[in-house]
């Protein structure tokens, strides 16, 4: 069993910037390539950016290259996502999860992944 536990959501004014960390247990979290979600109201789970797992390979989706970006520090079992520039579009539920594949690079397809947290909200004003 493997645990997620996301913090550092809160409310934010455009051009504002928040980070996120997501902690794990229960699995060698060194071995698996993380990944960082969001679903706003009303809206699918979109992919947000991934990190493989060893920390050499990143994506993110177009609209937040450039202002985000996913970091993993192997040794405190954490991933991070660093957000610069918020815009209100951003708004969502921010979720991490862990991807099922043995030392992967870290797919955009949610249901590559099988381990999730419980979300943490981000909320950016106008």
């Amino acid at each position: 069993q493997v645990q997620l536990v996301e913090s550092g959501g809160g409310l934010v004014q455009a051009g504002g910037s928040l980070r996120l960390s997501c902690a794990a247990s229960g699995r060698t979290f060194s071995s698996f390539a993380m990944g960082w979600f969001r679903q706003a109201p009303g809206k699918e789970r979109e992919f947000v950016a991934t990190i493989s797992w060893t920390g050499d390979t990143t994506n993110y989706v177009d609209s937040v290259k450039g202002r985000f970006t996913i970091s993993r520090d192997n040794a405190k079992n954490t991933v991070y996502l660093q957000m610069n520039s918020l815009e209100p579009e951003d708004t969502a539920v921010y979720y991490c999860a862990a991807e099922s594949a043995f030392r992967g690079l870290g797919s955009p397809i949610r249901w590559a992944y099988n381990y999730w947290g419980q979300g943490t909200q981000v909320t950016v004003s106008s």
